[in-house]
């Protein structure tokens, strides 16, 4: 693979859900759980206002593609029996062969398995379709679902960065969890 752009075919369906690109009609549904405190504890954004909520859903429209390492593709997760976004996942082109995974969903909704199913189909849009070889996640410490979460898709925790980065103005530990392609098609052979 060479720092040419990454064929990204949108939307992405899975059994319960659509992951496709942001539309200005997503405010309503990601104002909600953007200005949930319990859900943005962990996430590197502030809890929003509708109005900040809307400026950052103008940045995501245009996050869409893989063009070049360093950047994230960010989609809404659409609940098929509803229409409604109900979250968002995130996968990066970090560099060469190299992806990183993220996620972020409705209180409403966690628990329910959406987050597995979603982030799943970004693993094999990055091991299946894009080449990866390997893709990470990083989680700070104390977002113990998450982590959990990520230990069922088969992610194995590789360092734990004691107030290795400064996260919403304090000092916080990164957990980094890490797949390789061959873990991937070892857990989940072709049939």
């Amino acid at each position: 693979m060479t720092d040419a752009a990454l064929d990204v075919q949108l939307p992405i369906e899975t059994e319960r859900l659509v992951l496709r690109a942001h539309r200005m009609g997503d405010l309503d549904d990601l104002a909600a759980f953007h200005g949930d405190p319990a859900v943005v504890r962990y996430v590197p954004w502030p809890v929003r206002d509708r109005a900040a909520t809307e400026e950052a859903l103008r940045a995501k429209l245009a996050q869409t593609e893989l063009r070049a390492h360093g950047q994230w593709l960010v989609l809404g997760v659409e609940l098929r029996e509803t229409g409604h976004v109900i979250g968002e996942v995130l996968l990066k082109w970090a560099s060469d062969r190299q992806g990183e995974v993220g996620f972020a969903f409705a209180r409403e909704h966690q628990g329910r398995g959406y987050a597995a199913e979603a982030a799943t189909a970004m693993l094999r849009l990055g091991f299946d379709h894009l080449g990866f070889h390997r893709v990470c996640a990083v989680v700070i410490d104390g977002n113990e679902a998450s982590g959990r979460l990520l230990g069922r898709l088969g992610f194995r925790q590789e360092a734990r960065h004691v107030d290795g980065v400064l996260f919403k103005g304090d000092w916080a530990t990164q957990l980094v969890f890490a797949m390789l392609e061959d873990e991937w098609r070892r857990a989940r052979p072709r049939g």
